[in-house]
């Protein structure tokens, strides 16, 4: 898989963070949006955004509302909901700001198949030996375009970002 070192991952595209470093270089804590914020802002989105000099936006959530659905239920909500929501942001601000997703749990949870680059999402309990196919549900499977976002040189991956979805 690519390694992104820059932040472009900050102003521009879709990430799906698990560091607080990297999720403090963007955004302060009161600046964060709930799930349902993003999910109602489908359609009406804002002139200016909460964070990073009015070019990003921060939503936390995700992997809660993941956990509480069954795999199957959360798959076919990811896949509607949460890819509308982002399909939607990207439109609104052709590619101008970064959506990034904190999922704080995500370096044990997101899963990569280094010989394909696939993207899978670890399920919670009592369906922990379920994986959600992020590539497949979210971006097509288009496994050449995800990069693993790098702080510096030789650190461990703080998420994942991918510069636009279809």
């Amino acid at each position: 898989m690519k390694q992104l070192l820059d932040t472009g991952w900050q102003r521009h595209g879709i990430s799906w963070i698990w560091d607080e470093e990297a999720r403090n270089q963007v955004c302060i804590a009161n600046e964060v949006w709930s799930l349902r914020q993003l999910l109602q802002s489908v359609g009406k989105w804002p002139e200016d955004l909460p964070s990073n000099g009015n070019n990003t936006v921060v939503v936390a959530g995700l992997e809660g509302g993941l956990d509480l659905l069954t795999p199957q239920d959360a798959e076919a909500w990811l896949g509607d909901a949460i890819k509308d929501a982002i399909l939607s942001f990207q439109s609104r601000y052709e590619g101008e700001a970064a959506l990034i997703f904190w999922l704080p749990s995500g370096h044990g949870r997101i899963k990569v198949h280094s010989a394909t680059d696939a993207i899978a999402w670890r399920c919670a309990a009592p369906h922990g030996d379920s994986l959600i196919d992020f590539g497949r549900v979210l971006w097509g499977e288009a496994h050449e375009y995800p990069q693993e976002i790098l702080l510096r040189e030789g650190a461990k991956p703080a998420g994942l970002f991918h510069l636009r979805i279809t």
